[in-house]
């Protein structure tokens, strides 16, 4: 985790606020587990729906799409709102966006369910840091932060595999239900714990282009957005590659879905120590790694043993790679760092949301081979610009700002 001086607003009182800490980590961990589902239940919420794994990996593009929109406008939008309404009002359309869902008769109107989640999930993201350094003390703040992102992390580890599981057991709809009563709670905490919030500061849209006008930051996010199109083209098909290619059963695809999550979250941890020790060869190192994981998927995807080694590297290697970038993004621009941490937001999900739409269209026509074919070349590119565009930072740069996971 990295280390956290200051951000936002101080703190509205002497008292720590715990408990809506821990009702925004409910929060956040609801967000994670329903952006994620999809991935475990691709196949049989494609056929319960009549239409193509491919065309229902797109609600996870829909989602993305507006979480980018969101997380970029939200702060401009809102900044006259009392920041409690506003997190309890994104708190309500995640409950909507499962239960729209779990009952969604067609296609579409499963799309106008996760088009609810992304407005949800790109506005609570962007919001989470800047509330909590609002309501514990600035020495405080690092625990508060680890506790909002260790919601996340315990999400992205059970997500997939725990709804790949449970869509076996009780079938997908039941499962949206569950995560819709996850939800209800954490918004029932939410209103519970969360104190009176008034905006402060003053919020101006032209920062946005400030902050995009800096030297070398359109590049990193170019860098940025090519891992993760990557990741997200080849995770949003994993079960069909290793339903198709790999011949696995209900219980080792969850298993394998438990490896990939479990080492995410340890590579995740080794993350402080990369930012620390060399950054600018973390960035290059990664997804030149990752390029040669997706090479060995194509080599070797019929082995058992050999994918589910091959797809823990890979959740290895994806685990540190948020840290560093966030690390990079507040050294680059300390004067905006939220607004830089918004447009970091933004990149990731618009990557989702290329990287879903791209590998659906990839995977109907040349199936699960093509897909990975696609995010090798994606995360060898994003090394390709790195080592291109990149410069080395001077040693002696500003550290973060804030804790990012």
């Amino acid at each position: 985790m990295i280390q956290v001086q200051s951000i936002a607003a101080p703190i509205e009182s002497d008292n720590p606020a715990w408990n809506a800490i821990v009702a925004i980590a409910l929060g956040v961990a609801g967000l994670i587990i329903a952006e994620f589902l999809p991935a475990g239940m691709l196949t049989p919420m494609a056929s319960d729906l009549g239409i193509t794994e491919g065309v229902a990996g797109q609600a996870v593009t829909a989602t993305s799409v507006f979480a980018v929109i969101t997380s970029l406008l939200l702060a401009f939008v809102t900044r006259t709102l009392n920041r409690r309404h506003v997190l309890l009002s994104l708190s309500v359309l995640l409950v909507c966006s499962n239960f729209l869902v779990a009952y969604a008769a067609s296609f579409p109107i499963l799309l106008i369910g996760r088009v609810l989640l992304g407005i949800a999930l790109g506005g609570f993201w962007s919001m989470a840091a800047a509330t909590a350094a609002r309501l514990v003390p600035g020495a405080q703040l690092p625990k508060a932060l680890a506790i909002i992102f260790g919601g996340s992390s315990f999400a992205s580890v059970f997500a997939a595999p725990l709804s790949s599981f449970l869509g076996n057991v009780i079938g997908w709809r039941h499962v949206f239900l569950l995560s819709g009563g996850l939800s209800l709670a954490a918004l029932i905490m939410q209103a519970l714990t969360i104190p009176s919030l008034k905006p402060t500061g003053k919020t101006e849209f032209n920062t946005l282009f400030k902050v995009l006008k800096k030297p070398q930051f359109a590049s990193g996010m170019l860098a940025v957005a090519l891992v993760f199109c990557g990741h997200f083209a080849a995770f949003t098909y994993i079960r069909p590659f290793l339903e198709h290619t790999t011949s696995v059963g209900a219980n080792a695809l969850s298993a394998i879905l438990l490896a990939f999550g479990v080492a995410n979250f340890v590579g995740t941890s080794f993350g402080g120590a990369m930012v620390a020790k060399n950054l600018r060869c973390a960035q290059l190192l990664l997804p030149l790694l990752l390029s040669a994981a997706g090479l060995g998927l194509l080599a070797f995807g019929t082995s058992v043993s050999a994918t589910t080694a091959l797809i823990s590297l890979w959740g290895v290697l994806m685990g540190p790679v948020s840290v560093i970038w966030s690390a990079w993004v507040a050294r680059q621009v300390p004067e905006h760092a939220e607004t830089a941490g918004g447009v970091f937001i933004a990149s990731i999900q618009l990557s989702a949301a290329v990287g879903a739409l791209a590998g659906g269209s990839v995977f109907d026509a040349l199936g699960s081979t093509g897909v990975f074919t696609l995010s090798a070349l994606s995360w060898f590119l994003s090394a390709l610009v790195v080592g291109g565009l990149i410069k080395v930072m001077a040693i002696g740069a500003r550290t973060p700002t804030a804790a990012v996971h």
